[in-house]
């Protein structure tokens, strides 16, 4: 485990290396094809890289600015404390950069190029995670590099910006490829023969081409419902066809879609080397979090974060004064971090697809039973993070206002969505999408916000400095952090 992840780093660059090299004579290339460091990464290689791209990507800064502005946490010291007051202008420069272009997207494409031809299971495997990984580009972005990005071989350095509509729709007159279809692409693949096919490399399902499939399928849940306030009637096509396909979606919390760590040093999962080992001291429980929690008496809340002196200690977004002592504050719990770093980290989840379909049926009439889907979601995540089935029957039992949908359908989306919000602990960059769209649950802003573009919470990042020097496509300067992504209408 600890030789695995070490390796990302090292094979990312590596896939770095075989793009910048793409307009150079074949001469240049023969006199440096090295063994020890060669240009064709085997899809063994790649296959274990993906998991821990995705993973990092999605935890690491990008997961803590928007764990931060949906106020998970309080941001008390360093680059965490500029976030809780929503100063993020400059801070994404290296996960658009290198966990993202140069991490996880080339080397999904890379793998796509070294295996299509031969063995399309590990093809198709990949362009799922390229559609993921696209996904949070634009999700937090709005318009990005898109169909001409990952062709630095093909002389394409500086690609145009694709709209967030055409990435999530399609253009053929532009040659741009939905993410559903990426995605659908990619699961066609997994039928097909193949020479070599995933096994202990894939530490997600250990080659189980049934079980991407069901995550194929929840993907396109994902992204459907990512449209379905500004495109009702494609979004419930989409769902529709999921429901009633053969191949299934994440039905247990035993098919989640999460990367496993380990607990020796430079193997543990990213959220306990930042807030256990490398920054303890530089976020802690969000007050606001707490407060919602210790309302619906949420069991949850032992399991989320710890408390060091037997009391749940927090802290407010934004405020001044000082923060509690350090020994006493609570950080995140076991269900994040594991005792000692090996929580896996969870992107795509049974209770995420569960509270997907709930909202789905209330707001675009797909077939489901509403409120039954509703308590899956809660039941699923309770279970998930460690409460016992006894203990959830009993809380459903003695917390019927919580777990009873009611009111307008705005009501009950509000419901729905705060319970999510709640289930999504450790996953920002999800909260973050649920609340653009809805406005659920409502936040008020942080204390002496001074950050932003309005002094409210963004609603999207804006782009990279770097990206912007470098790209010329890239509009400097680009939207206002108030300025919505075209999928987000509330």
């Amino acid at each position: 485990m600890k030789n695995k992840i070490k390796n990302i780093l090292r094979i990312s660059v590596l896939a770095l290396g075989v793009v910048s090299v793409g307009g150079c004579s074949s001469d240049f290339l023969d006199v440096n094809n090295t063994p020890n460091n060669p240009l064709t990464v085997p899809p063994s290689s790649l296959m274990t890289t993906l998991a821990y791209d995705a993973s990092f990507a999605s935890s690491n800064d990008l997961g803590r600015i928007t764990s931060i502005l949906m106020q998970y946490q309080a941001g008390i010291n360093n680059q965490v404390l500029t976030y809780d007051t929503y100063n993020i202008r400059g801070a994404s420069n290296d996960q658009w950069k290198f966990e993202l272009y140069a991490g996880l997207l080339i080397n999904a494409q890379k793998m796509i190029d070294n295996t299509q031809s031969t063995s399309p299971v590990y093809a198709g495997i990949a362009k799922i995670y390229k559609a993921y990984g696209f996904s949070i580009l634009t999700d937090l972005w709005g318009d990005i590099p898109y169909s001409q990005a990952l062709r630095g071989d093909n002389n394409v350095f500086q690609p145009r910006l694709d709209s967030q509509k055409d990435i999530y729709l399609g253009n053929t007159g532009s040659q741009i490829q939905s993410l559903f279809d990426l995605v659908k692409e990619g699961m066609a693949d997994l039928d097909k023969t193949s020479v070599l096919k995933p096994g202990a490399d894939d530490v997600v399902y250990a080659g189980d081409v049934k079980k991407w499939k069901r995550l194929g399928n929840t993907l396109l849940l994902k992204f459907a419902i990512q449209i379905s306030r500004v495109q009702p009637d494609r979004a419930k096509d989409e769902i529709t066809k999921v429901l009633a396909s053969a191949d299934g979606y994440v039905n247990d919390n035993a098919l989640d879609f999460q990367v496993v760590y380990g607990s020796v040093a430079g193997a543990q999962n990213p959220l306990y080397a930042f807030n256990i080992v490398n920054r303890p001291d530089d976020q802690m429980l969000s007050q606001r979090f707490r407060d919602t929690l210790q309302l619906y008496k949420d069991p949850r809340i032992s399991k989320f974060f710890t408390s060091p002196t037997g009391q749940f200690v927090s802290f407010n977004n934004g405020a001044t004064g000082a923060a509690p002592a350090s020994a006493t504050r609570s950080r995140y719990g076991v269900y994040l971090t594991g005792v000692s770093g090996e929580a896996p980290i969870k992107l795509v989840t049974n209770f995420q697809r569960a509270f997907i379909l709930a909202e789905a049926s209330l707001s675009l009439g797909t077939a489901g039973d509403t409120q039954k889907l509703f308590e899956e979601g809660i039941r699923a995540s309770m279970l998930k993070s460690g409460i016992s089935a006894t203990d959830v029957d009993a809380y459903f039992k003695a917390n019927p206002d919580v777990v009873t949908l009611k009111g307008t359908n705005s009501q009950k989306i509000n419901q729905i969505l705060t319970q999510k919000w709640i289930a999504n602990v450790g996953n920002g960059l999800e909260a973050f999408n649920d609340w653009r769209r809805w406005g659920f649950p409502r936040l008020d802003k942080a204390l002496n916000a001074n950050g932003g573009d309005d002094a409210n919470i963004p609603v999207r990042l804006p782009y990279p400095s770097l990206e912007q020097q470098s790209n010329p496509n890239v509009p400097t300067p680009g939207p206002k952090t108030f300025e919505r992504v075209w999928w987000d209408v509330d």
